[in-house]
């Protein structure tokens, strides 16, 4: 097998890489079938599909919105914007202007609020509605704070609903991320639920082999990285069916090679 050719250039998924070496992207082209493809992607660095492209940069209605960022030690930022893409820079500036434990963003007139933990690797959900909600979810990689926020400022709360599972007891955390992984598989149960899953997976740091026969998950990653991810995967593919196939002797320890299927195809492109 010959070695991937990258499905979203440019982008750096190592383990502590940080969020948004993209950022700003519009589009960028890529060979796929020997025919040019243009790729798009968020402030976050991370790609999007067709219909994310045009809510990102979709003025808030009524708007402007206010959001205030604040890491507890009195110096709140309050600001006022016309869209998702200018609140993410606002808070973007914000995030890497600190050093702290815990970051904030405040909806004050939903009652919404995200915090970020990257110390601990957890980011909070919370909705002060009656009931008060809190939710919990353990990402595995540092540069997923950010894609965090920008998903937050696109639809609040509700648009966290499949960044990850969700916990509402912080001590769930302590599970292994195998076990995160399978419980948040066990909730998938329609095939389209299924694959749009695999395609998010991918789309975050997969690729495709030149011979268009296999597509690659995790590309050059190590087995130790995405491990919660890879248990969804693995998961999905026993669900949906997928023939995963023995990744080449070069190809990174947690690399996941699978034949390419008609069902994925016809997703990807969404994200193409």
């Amino acid at each position: 097998m010959a070695a991937c050719r990258p499905a979203l250039p440019g982008r750096d998924d190592r383990p502590g890489a940080g969020a948004g070496r993209t950022a700003g992207c519009t589009g960028c082209s890529s060979a796929m079938n020997g025919r040019s493809r243009q790729l798009w992607f968020d402030y976050a660095g991370r790609a999007v599909t067709r219909e994310r492209r045009t809510h990102m940069a979709r003025p808030y209605n009524p708007g402007p919105k206010q959001f205030v960022f604040s890491v507890g030690d009195g110096n709140d930022q309050q600001v006022s914007v016309v869209d998702p893409q200018a609140a993410y820079v606002a808070f973007s500036e914000f995030f890497r202007d600190r050093d702290s434990d815990t970051y904030t963003i405040s909806d004050e007139p939903s009652g919404q609020s995200l915090v970020l933990m990257p110390g601990q690797g957890v980011i909070s959900r919370i909705k002060d509605a009656d009931p008060h909600r809190s939710e919990y979810l353990q990402v595995d990689r540092g540069n997923r704070h950010l894609p965090s926020a920008m998903l937050f400022f696109e639809n609040g709360h509700a648009g966290l609903d499949h960044f990850g599972q969700w916990f509402s007891d912080l001590a769930d955390l302590d599970a292994s991320p195998e076990t995160r992984g399978a419980a948040r598989a066990a909730t998938i149960t329609t095939e389209a639920a299924a694959i749009e899953e695999v395609a998010r997976i991918w789309a975050d740091s997969g690729c495709v082999d030149p011979s268009d026969q296999y597509v690659v998950f995790f590309d050059s990653h190590d087995v130790d990285d995405d491990r919660a991810d890879r248990a969804v995967l693995l998961k999905l593919i026993e669900f949906l069916g997928l023939e995963r196939v023995d990744a080449p002797a070069e190809a990174a320890g947690g690399e996941v090679w699978v034949r390419t299927d008609t069902r994925l195809d016809v997703e990807f492109a969404r994200w193409s």
